[in-house]
């Protein structure tokens, strides 16, 4: 049953649906350059959420949104496994991935010493925190996950809540009777989350603990105001299972989920497919705004090819720009290293590079305001030769200019027209001002050009 509507607001969701403009929203809506009400409206409708767990808004917490009507987000994996890293290396990760424009960050740690290293990311981070439970559950279950009980379970989440996790992914709707929609595909399940549930199911011949727990689950994220991450246990691995039966039947549960979930107070988005061809990523965006009821969706990727071990930043960045254009509110990155290994800090900040690009092309198609001015004023820079402004607008100004100076000198790069591609006597900017000065010498300015051009014969 939903929760009694007359108890006291907990949750940003429940805020703004009593009208009420929290702190929070405020902040955000400075970020986002719209009007507060519009924040309260959109998250009242459950189409934002401002992931804010209480415990971390307590702390370093800088609020932001995730949402249709605001900006596109990027989100940044990080977290050590049972073959490598440490704390150290994650708050390096955690540290660069937010240095290059992480929205939040997931700490998908599934090694030894989960606790440290998330209380140290959490204390240490000024962006949203999320998680997935069931690998820090299955950690201290000793990797048996047929021992798993939902009390375990609503245990860990708990736990993790109090620590300050802002948001989670659980796969709640990776339900029995959809896993034989499975069993056909080229690369089967490839969620984590999502295979350890189905084997679960499987020994035990029951429905998903999880899916059954749900409402209690509720009520524990409700306390803190710890958002849903609704987990696509069954997403694509590939491009060839793309929008497949089972992708599809699990998203059905999801919307189901994402009403229960906001019955019950709780902020929620969904999350999205992994592998997509490019002629289908609008039809599976508007899919899940229809089903989901325009929850927003957290997609990663999608990689749009499967034939690049070593460039899926580059893959999925390209389907990440599509979807965030017709209309995903957040985009989870892949770096070089997705399939092949653990990313260390230089794979972090390709992987952020490459989506924060994604991310701003779709700001700009979209037409969100003031999306376009930076790219205008980095344009007006380049015409007029002014470096250093370039730089300073560059997404990534020590790469541009470390580019840049590998082939001018350092004493003369500040006022030279021109790179090394084209030289002095080759620059088409250089040669355009030539002209335009040209142009302006004529007894009728520029505009004289056209009579000379009737004339010439």
């Amino acid at each position: 049953m939903p929760a009694d509507s007359s108890r006291q607001p907990v949750t940003q969701l429940e805020f703004a649906r009593a009208g009420e403009i929290t702190p929070e929203m405020e902040y955000v809506a400075k970020r986002e350059n719209l009007p507060v009400e519009t924040i309260r409206d959109e998250v009242a409708l459950g189409r934002m959420v401002i992931p804010a767990n209480t415990v971390h808004a307590k702390g370093r917490l800088e609020p932001m949104a995730i949402g249709i009507a605001a900006k596109c987000k990027v989100n940044a994996n990080i977290g050590n496994s049972a073959v490598t890293s440490d704390i150290q290396s994650e708050l390096e990760k955690l540290h660069t991935a937010v240095h290059f424009g992480a929205d939040t960050v997931m700490d998908l740690s599934t090694g030894k010493g989960i606790d440290e290293i998330r209380s140290a990311i959490i204390a240490a981070s000024p962006v949203p925190i999320g998680t997935v439970p069931i690998y820090q559950m299955l950690e201290e279950l000793g990797g048996e996950i047929e021992d798993m009980t939902a009390q375990h379970f609503l245990d860990m989440v708990e736990h993790q809540a109090k620590q300050g996790v802002d948001y989670m992914t659980v796969h709640c709707g990776v339900m029995l009777e959809h896993l034989h929609l499975s069993t056909h595909r080229v690369t089967g399940i490839v969620s984590r989350g999502g295979s350890l549930i189905a084997k679960w199911m499987m020994t035990h011949k029951k429905q998903n603990p999880l899916y059954e727990a749900f409402d209690d689950l509720c009520d524990i994220m409700r306390q803190y105001d710890v958002t849903w991450s609704l987990g696509d246990g069954l997403r694509p691995g590939s491009v060839a299972d793309a929008s497949d039966a089972a992708q599809f039947a699990e998203l059905d549960v999801l919307g189901e989920l994402t009403m229960r979930g906001r019955e019950r107070g709780t902020q929620v988005m969904v999350e999205g497919p992994g592998h997509v061809p490019m002629d289908q990523i609008q039809m599976n965006i508007e899919r899940q705004i229809e089903v989901c009821d325009g929850a927003p969706f957290y997609v990663l990727g999608p990689l749009v090819t499967d034939i690049a071990p070593g460039y899926d930043h580059i893959t999925s960045g390209i389907g990440a720009a599509l979807a965030g254009w017709h209309g995903a509110a957040m985009l989870c990155y892949v770096t070089p290293k997705e399939h092949l290994g653990l990313p260390e800090k230089e794979d972090v900040k390709q992987g952020m590079v490459a989506y924060k690009i994604a991310a701003h092309a779709a700001d700009v198609a979209r037409h969100r305001p003031g999306a376009r001015d930076r790219d205008d004023a980095l344009s007006k820079a380049r015409f007029e030769f002014d470096w250093n402004e370039q730089f300073r607008l560059a997404l990534d100004p020590e790469t541009a200019r470390a580019y840049h100076d590998q082939t001018l000198p350092q004493d003369t790069f500040k006022s030279a027209h021109f790179c090394s591609m084209c030289g002095p006597k080759y620059c088409s900017m250089k040669i355009t001002q030539d002209i335009r000065k040209m142009a302006d010498e004529l007894p009728g300015g520029a505009e004289s050009l056209v009579e000379i051009a009737n004339t010439a014969e």
